[in-house]
């Protein structure tokens, strides 16, 4: 399989865009005190790390076929990986 840089940019893109998210979910989470905004962030922020995890996979695929060493697959790899790090380190949050 031939790696599709349109496909692995848009695929960048997106995981920016829902990083910034669970980043802004996090700080709103924290400065809340209503009960339903703090349960549809926690849903939110859910949701958004599945996506970011079938990202993931993707782009392990992606980059397990590609033999070059520099490649967008492989941003994208280290990048999703970060941002699910990113977010499990910081899961505690929603059971303060």
């Amino acid at each position: 399989m031939k790696e599709s840089q349109s496909l692995t940019n848009n695929l960048l893109m997106e995981v920016e865009f829902l990083s910034n998210r669970l980043r802004n979910i996090r700080q709103f989470y924290k400065t809340t005190e209503n009960k339903a905004l703090k349960w549809r962030l926690y849903s939110e922020n859910k949701n958004i790390f599945k996506r970011v995890n079938e990202i993931y996979k993707i782009a392990e695929l992606l980059n397990k076929n590609n033999t070059e060493k520099f490649n967008f697959s492989n941003l994208l790899v280290e990048i999703t990986k970060r941002t699910l790090n990113e977010n499990k380190f910081e899961s505690n949050l929603f059971f303060l």
